[in-house]
């Protein structure tokens, strides 16, 4: 399995060996061997093996307790950004159950900030909706939507169990045409940990999306800040060279 003649790194060897394992053969929680097992069993040095495990645990595949040992972390979500979908569509696609929990929703006015990127006057009605996305009862983002009132008119709160997508496309019968999407790190406030069980300044995703209506005047439809665990998704896409 490591083959020492080799130019590529022994720490990298024992990386792509352990990553073929929780692949294959070990699921989130298993015990890893120890740094010991595994430099005996391939005759390499600790310090080789500590490397290797470190760079394993920095991406975030296993996961250190102290006094106990090394062990396999959960696999994230991943969510593709070469299209855009919406929660839901993402997690029926892994095969798993969205749902959504209610916090608060209100309609607001007089917010030039939100009313500048929905491109509507300060004056005009707005609603606010803070809900948690969930997968399979597990909580894994914090999400605040904002979309004019005159576009999707009369809301009520069971509309807000399903996907915003669905009810702007199903029930409203628009068509919504592209989104622009920003994507930064950050640390958990005291919100997020209250309904994301985590850890205030653990780290976090931060999405702020702004989705477009097909129309000749490319009215944005809905401004949506999300904060997700980072423990618990990721984001890939792919990218083209020109």
């Amino acid at each position: 399995m490591i083959d020492k003649n080799s130019p590529i790194p022994i720490y990298y060897q024992l990386e792509e060996e352990i990553k073929r394992m929780i692949q294959d053969q070990l699921k989130p929680g298993d015990l890893l061997p120890s740094e010991r097992e595994y430099a005996e069993k391939y005759d390499i040095s600790r310090m080789t093996v500590r490397q290797a495990i470190t760079n394993l645990v920095k991406e975030g595949l296993i996961y250190r307790q102290k006094g106990r040992g090394t062990f396999v972390a959960e696999r994230k979500f991943e969510q593709d950004l070469s299209g855009l979908s919406s929660f839901s569509e993402d997690m029926k696609n892994r095969g798993l159950i969205p749902s959504n929990k209610l916090l608060s929703f209100h309609v607001i006015s007089g917010h030039t900030w939100i009313s500048s990127i929905l491109k509507t006057e300060p004056t005009d009605e707005i609603y606010e909706v803070k809900r948690i996305r969930m997968a399979n009862d597990e909580p894994l983002a914090l999400e605040t939507i904002y979309t004019p009132k005159h576009l999707v008119g009369e809301i009520s709160d069971k509309d807000l169990f399903m996907s915003f997508y669905d009810y702007i496309e199903k029930e409203l019968n628009l068509e919504i045409a592209y989104g622009n999407q920003t994507i930064e790190a950050s640390l958990a406030h005291e919100e997020e940990t209250q309904y994301l069980n985590i850890k205030k300044g653990d780290p976090v995703l931060v999405m702020h999306r702004t989705s477009f209506l097909k129309n000749d005047q490319e009215t944005p439809i809905e401004y949506v800040k999300s904060i997700y665990r980072s423990d618990k998704y990721k984001f890939k896409m792919q990218m083209k060279r020109d």
